[in-house]
């Protein structure tokens, strides 16, 4: 099949298969003498799985490491559990920042109950007032 086809039968882009050929997620395809991209069964049952992974929010780096064990059948599923926990743990942390940033959403709305001028909004004067520091670096995968 074409790109086009795989696309079609994935719901990916044409440009996004080729982006993931080049990060190597995705085999290249054979080419036809008039250097048109033929893709297989393995290309489209390869291509859903990394859209399944991308889906769970999986980054590119737990997508290789993934397709590498997935790659060598014969290996031990341990350490596909490994991963699987260590993303799941990204997304534990995850949703504890996303509760702290709902929390501190929430307390800038209550800041302003009623119309008022702009330049009296409790919301602009918290936001002006808000202090922030930077992390060294986030504990998700995300970034």
């Amino acid at each position: 099949m074409k790109i086009g086809e795989l696309a079609r039968e994935t719901g990916c882009s044409s440009q996004t298969i080729r982006f993931y050929e080049r990060e190597g997620l995705l085999p290249a395809p054979h080419r036809s003498e008039s250097n048109y991209r033929h893709y297989g069964q393995e290309h489209l049952k390869r291509l859903s799985f990394i859209r399944n992974c991308r889906a769970l929010a999986m980054s590119h780096a737990e997508i290789h490491a993934l397709l590498a064990l997935v790659d060598e059948p014969r290996g031990d599923c341990q350490a596909i559990d490994a991963l699987l926990d260590e993303h799941i743990h990204h997304v534990e942390v995850r949703l504890r920042e996303l509760e702290q940033l709902h929390g501190q959403l929430r307390n800038l709305r209550d800041r302003c109950g009623h119309a008022s001028p702009v330049n009296d909004c409790g919301i602009v004067h918290g936001l002006e007032e808000m202090s922030w520091e930077e992390e060294p670096g986030s504990a998700t995968h995300l970034g």
